[in-house]
């Protein structure tokens, strides 16, 4: 298994997200962003 972090959660790190969860040998184990995480958690 991969395991992936993403660094930033805007408009490209959304659509990364969303791609990889069709991917089973691939897990992301991190997301890193500026906002808190009330605001990520709305998309």
């Amino acid at each position: 298994m991969i395991h992936v972090a993403i660094n930033g959660f805007g408009r490209i790190g959304r659509r990364v997200f969303r791609l990889l969860q069709d991917h089973q040998n691939i897990k992301v184990v991190a997301i890193n962003d500026l906002a808190d995480t009330k605001t990520l958690s709305l998309y």
